[in-house]
């Protein structure tokens, strides 16, 4: 028996998040269908982060026990190939890792990006892709607002009412906000890193983000919402559209 660590992508469009559903419908069955087709037991594979529904990842992180003798790229090539059949889902690596290796509880940080675009025009192409917002936002004042959220702090107010997370205290340590140039033309990044984060917080905060870039809220609003702990102090949430798990660092 060897455990392997695999980085995966996929669409999140297609699935009911990670976790596995009983429809068949999550990221999670996928991978575990694959991983039976090809070593022929069932085993139950375990990811850095839980993605909702809608949400995509670039740098998702998993780990799965596998019976047969792989060389890494021969498992690669066949997780992919099942995968091909099962949803937009694919292996970006694989490598083999010691028994006490853990996706979830050995990560030190994990890293998304939420895509944004401010034109009034619809999305035809990259529709949920990125979160199209019909007016122009303030992009400076949005990265100022964004460095209240840095530090350790209470997030009870960008927290969802079904989270499980035993604390709401996290440690924030990068949230920037800045334009790109893509294929669409401007785009707004936001980009976020922490050791962990609660159910929604990152949709939560972006959408609070927003209305700053909007000129609905101030940087004081968005202080005073996270300091009062408060859920029903939290704005609109951010689609899952524009979500996407970039990066898990052991």
């Amino acid at each position: 028996m060897q455990r392997w660590k695999l980085t995966l992508e996929y669409d999140g469009t297609q699935f009911l998040g990670w976790q596995s559903q009983p429809n068949g419908r999550g990221v999670q069955n996928a991978v575990e269908a694959a991983i039976l087709a090809i070593d022929g037991h069932a085993t139950r594979v375990q990811a850095a982060g839980r993605t909702d529904t809608g949400v995509h990842a670039t740098g998702q992180v998993a780990h799965a026990d596998l019976t047969k003798p792989w060389r890494a790229w021969q498992l690669r090539e066949a997780l992919n190939a099942r995968l091909l059949k099962l949803g937009r889902v694919s292996v970006l690596e694989v490598e083999p890792v010691s028994d006490d290796f853990h996706a979830r509880f050995r990560a030190l940080s994990r890293s998304y990006l939420y895509r944004l675009i401010d034109r009034r025009a619809f999305l035809s192409i990259d529709k949920g892709k990125l979160w199209r917002v019909g007016q122009t936002l303030d992009i400076s004042a949005m990265n100022a607002a964004a460095s209240c959220f840095l530090g350790t702090h209470d997030f009870t107010t960008f927290r969802d009412a079904k989270c499980q997370a035993q604390s709401p205290i996290k440690t924030l340590d990068k949230f920037d906000v800045y334009t790109v140039e893509g294929s669409l033309g401007r785009e707004i990044h936001a980009v976020l890193t922490a050791k962990s984060f609660l159910h929604r917080q990152v949709r939560s905060m972006v959408g609070c983000l927003v209305e700053v870039g909007k000129g609905c809220w101030t940087q004081d609003d968005l202080k005073a919402a996270l300091d009062a702990a408060d859920r029903a102090r939290c704005g609109p949430v951010a689609p899952s559209d524009g979500l996407y798990l970039t990066h898990v660092a052991y």
